[in-house]
């Protein structure tokens, strides 16, 4: 049985970089082919590392020395994209087969502080933080060949999970949608766990950032059936740019605040499940702003108090199955028709 001695160990940006200027560096080797990043992507791992954070590991393969100029070679196994995106970013004119694909600069989106700059305009202490920043690496040594670098990737892959809808988005897009999601998700993670609604296997698949995208759409608008095309689309809509970003953010908070402050009791326990907590932001909403309502920037109306005490007695009714009986169909299933989603809001309402 062979035993694997891979060397574990950090290097910089600027060694890579150094490694490619002499030529000692093989960036695309023949057994790894990966799809070339889109420009978001690239902003995205250029935030992360300014902003000194962790990604995956880079896996390179040790090479017999270069008989000629007696250099070590190293060649990228898997990581080809992120190293090609730093040199293309810090030293285009040194990036092999340079083509328009490898332009970019860091979004505003990502970075409002430094984006729209290259990489010579950033202040020079943000350039040393980059050339800095430092790689886990795993190296393979010059005995391993391509049919056993296959078969550790292979293995390494096996026991891999299948990637849901919206960890498909997040590969996919890097704009201000997305952005926008995920931050307002991430505001909310202890209300998110205090109410119930996610556990952290949810949250680690992403399961929250998925239901603030349906209140999203919720607010764009209004209540929609749930498939995985009506909570893409925006992704894709918006990813360049999302004016209505602001007045969306302001509103999703406004009623999670009311929903703090009101209803938190119920929340956490007649309105926990995915489904219900639906009812109660649309609901929420429907009384702060109205379904459908233009997105202009507008102050949320407050809720009276015969609202407060309809929803509050719709939880109840629901949460002890006294509720009319397709009121209590729609509730024991995961509701995802608009006539469905529309009646639950009306009876948390209590206009039904």
């Amino acid at each position: 049985m062979k035993v694997w001695q891979t060397a574990r160990t950090q290097y910089k940006v600027s060694d890579f970089i150094t490694w490619q200027r002499d030529g000692s560096l093989i960036l695309s080797p023949k057994f790894q082919r990966r799809p070339v990043w889109k420009p978001g992507a690239k902003s995205y791992l250029l935030d992360t590392i300014i902003r000194g954070l962790p990604i995956p590991i880079i896996f390179l393969r040790e090479l017999r020395s270069d008989l000629k100029t007696f250099k070590p070679q190293r060649e990228v196994v898997d990581g080809q994209q992120r190293i090609r995106t730093l040199i293309s970013f810090v030293a285009p004119n040194i990036l092999p087969h340079r083509t328009a694909h490898d332009e970019f600069q860091i979004s505003k989106v990502h970075n409002k502080e430094y984006g729209d700059k290259s990489f010579r305009d950033l202040p020079a202490e943000i350039q040393n933080q980059i050339l800095d920043y430092q790689f886990s690496v795993h190296v393979f040594p010059s005995d391993t060949g391509d049919s056993e670098i296959l078969q550790i990737f292979a293995r390494m892959n096996a026991t891999g999970v299948k990637l849901n809808a919206q960890e498909l988005r997040n590969a996919e897009f890097f704009g201000e949608y997305k952005t926008l999601a995920y931050a307002l998700a991430a505001e909310q993670l202890k209300r998110w766990e205090d109410w119930d609604i996610f556990n952290a296997d949810h949250i680690a698949r992403m399961a929250e950032v998925e239901l603030t995208s349906e209140f999203m759409v919720l607010i764009l608008k209004g209540v929609s059936e749930k498939r995985a095309k009506t909570i893409t689309d925006p992704y894709r809509d918006y990813d360049k740019t999302f004016d209505a970003g602001p007045e969306v953010a302001k509103r999703f908070r406004q009623v999670f605040e009311a929903i703090n402050e009101l209803f938190a009791a119920e929340a956490a326990t007649s309105f926990h499940r995915r489904t219900l907590f639906y009812a109660l932001f649309g609901a929420v909403y429907d009384l702060q702003f109205g379904l459908e309502s233009p997105l202009k920037p507008m102050k949320a109306k407050p809720l009276i108090q015969k609202d407060i005490e309809h929803i509050r007695a719709a939880g109840k009714k629901i949460a002890i199955s006294q509720a009319p009986d397709d009121i209590m169909a729609a509730t024991t299933r995961r509701t995802s028709h608009v006539r469905e989603r529309k009646s639950l809001i009306e009876y948390v309402k209590g206009g039904k």
